[in-house]
């Protein structure tokens, strides 16, 4: 397996660590449609939560969350939804972005909860 690919599953594993510690239950990771994979699918008392999670070995190339862009946000969208039609599932949604980056051998781990809307 390629570094990059080793180092993103060590980033969603440092995710779903993370999230759990919060109380979060994890449903699914690595859900896919159509093409597209949705990282981690939670849920808290409130919401369902559909997360990417971007892990980069640096930030000297900026910071792993703004790789998120438009294109990405309305794949999740249609994904997410499509996920709650055919698990008949009547919580609301929310996005969430993960974005890790390994400092001097650690995980630096910034969560962005509500990180964009479905009216994209």
């Amino acid at each position: 397996m390629a570094d990059h690919n080793d180092l993103g599953n060590k980033g969603e594993d440092k995710a779903v660590a993370f999230l759990k510690s919060k109380g979060y239950r994890i449903i699914e990771r690595n859900w896919t449609f159509h093409g597209y994979e949705i990282d981690i699918i939670a849920e808290d008392s409130e919401f369902i939560i559909f997360t990417e999670v971007k892990t980069r070995a640096t930030d000297v190339w900026g910071n792993p969350e703004d790789a998120v862009r438009r294109q990405r946000m309305r794949r999740m969208i249609n994904s997410a939804s499509h996920y709650l039609k055919i698990n008949c599932i009547d919580k609301p949604a929310r996005f969430d972005i993960i974005a890790i980056v390994w400092n001097e051998g650690k995980p630096v781990l910034e969560h962005f909860e509500d990180a964009f809307m479905a009216f994209l």
